[in-house]
């Protein structure tokens, strides 16, 4: 059964930054694409970053562009999203979700990220 562990998130400053990790098991999975995504009470989930798998092609949301990055390990077999320049307004619950060739999703178990003085 595959699995989704996150880890890192947790209390920031503004224009600190955070590293997000989503480590899928077993080792044998590999995602066909994948995206991170944020809920934020009141608001939609929104799409902050995707990648897809052959190509390595990257997607971001507008809120995100330019400080936001999402990467692979190939080898650990985890994705990371390296947030950056932190404001305010990116404070929620992240979460990661994986997409294999058949279209079935897998999620993580979400990580509150904060960002205050």
């Amino acid at each position: 059964q595959v699995r989704l562990v996150q880890s890192g998130g947790g209390l920031v400053q503004p224009g600190g930054s955070l590293r997000l990790s989503c480590a899928a098991s077993p080792s044998s999975f590999s995602f066909n694409s994948m995206g991170w995504y944020r809920d934020t009470p009141g608001k939609q989930r929104e799409l902050v970053a995707g990648l897809i798998s052959n190509s390595g092609d990257t997607t971001y949301g507008d809120s995100v562009k330019g400080r936001f990055t999402v990467s692979r390990d190939k080898e650990k077999n985890t994705v990371y999203l390296q947030m950056n320049s932190l404001k305010p307004e990116d404070t929620a619950v992240y979460s990661c979700a994986q997409y294999d060739e058949r279209g079935n999703d897998y999620w993580g178990q979400g990580t509150q990220v904060t960002v205050s003085s």
